[in-house]
């Protein structure tokens, strides 16, 4: 095994570079978050308001029964897209160690399969989550209140 420090310094350099996918996956978890906190809030006021009995008119409580439902939705939509997106933290992890330990010479059985499954594995299950939030997006725009009551 070679250990100078030339060949360390390609070791980490071939292992961190899918680190750089690693800060857009935590930046994307960081947004669909947000937008998951912002859904439930709205819910829990719905919820509280229809509870309460504060809003009397039928018109306004159907619509908030309807909004109610479509924040559900769009919450179940934030979190599988939070959950493809950490599989695909996991896996781009998995593509970093591996790297590394195969340059190191650590590991003398792995096959560079699995660095290209994992690889590959992380970047489906990270475009799967970019088409979720996508779809979020769109539900959560044409869901929005453009025909709500007026005394609403």
């Amino acid at each position: 095994m070679d250990v100078s420090i030339d060949a360390i310094t390609n070791n980490i350099q071939l292992a961190l570079a899918p680190v750089f996918l690693l800060t857009a996956v935590a930046t994307l978890i960081n947004a669909i978050s947000g937008r998951l906190a912002r859904t439930v809030d709205r819910m829990r006021a719905i919820q509280n308001a229809l509870f309460e009995g504060k809003i009397k008119d039928e018109e306004a409580l159907r619509h908030m029964e309807i909004e109610a439902n479509e924040a559900k939705i769009r919450g179940r939509l934030c979190t599988a897209a939070i959950f493809f997106d950490v599989l695909s933290g996991v896996f781009i992890s998995l593509t970093v160690l591996e790297l590394f330990f195969f340059q190191a010479g650590a590991v003398r059985s792995l096959q560079t399969s699995y660095v290209i499954w994992t690889f590959v594995l992380g970047l489906i299950s990270f475009m799967t989550s970019l088409s979720i939030v996508l779809a979020e997006v769109v539900y959560a725009y044409r869901s929005a209140g453009w025909r709500a009551p007026r005394n609403y």
